[in-house]
């Protein structure tokens, strides 16, 4: 049940308008890596991408991108033994770095620049605008996601909806 509202809440929110690059799609990945098995962490931010993209638009970097999201799903497994406040915002941080660095590698890579090292530097520097937006997206959605469930959890713990929000 967790999986389907995570991929509703980021398809809505990804095409509804919005400031550019600011969707929830990498904290989704990252808590879906938190909070779901291995197998949904995964299925999550990619069931979520192709959909999307289905709706918005495919182009040559999609593979960089999804990736990127099955990447950060990866690093959220990692927060799933401690989540402390501290532990949850690096790893948003560190996530939108991912995110840039595979993504923008994808851009230049696929010969959105030319095929030098002075062609991905560009590339990089010329993202520079995106990350922002990103990284302000990834870290506000996180800190939101998490501490939205870490309290639900804690209010439906002794009642019948636990089998709902805690459910594995």
């Amino acid at each position: 049940m967790l999986a389907v509202i995570l991929i509703a809440l980021g398809l809505l929110l990804r095409i509804a308008p919005h400031a550019p690059n600011f969707t929830p799609v990498a904290a989704i990945a990252l808590f879906a890596g938190a909070y779901l098995n291995k197998k949904y962490a995964i299925i999550v931010p990619l069931v979520l991408m192709v959909a999307s993209d289905l709706i918005i638009g495919l182009h040559n970097v999609t593979l960089f991108t999804w990736g990127g999201f099955v990447l950060i799903a990866a690093l959220g497994m990692l927060l799933k033994k401690q989540k402390s406040p501290a532990k949850v915002v690096s790893m948003s941080l560190l996530s939108a770095l991912l995110f840039y660095a595979v993504s923008n590698f994808g851009v230049w890579a696929m010969g959105w620049y030319p095929p030098t090292f002075k062609g991905l530097v560009t590339c990089y520097v010329m993202a520079l605008p995106f990350l922002r937006n990103f990284t302000a997206a990834t870290l506000y959605y996180t800190v939101a996601f998490f501490a939205v469930y870490e309290l639900s959890a804690r209010l439906v713990k002794e009642t019948k909806y636990s089998r709902v929000l805690l459910a594995k």
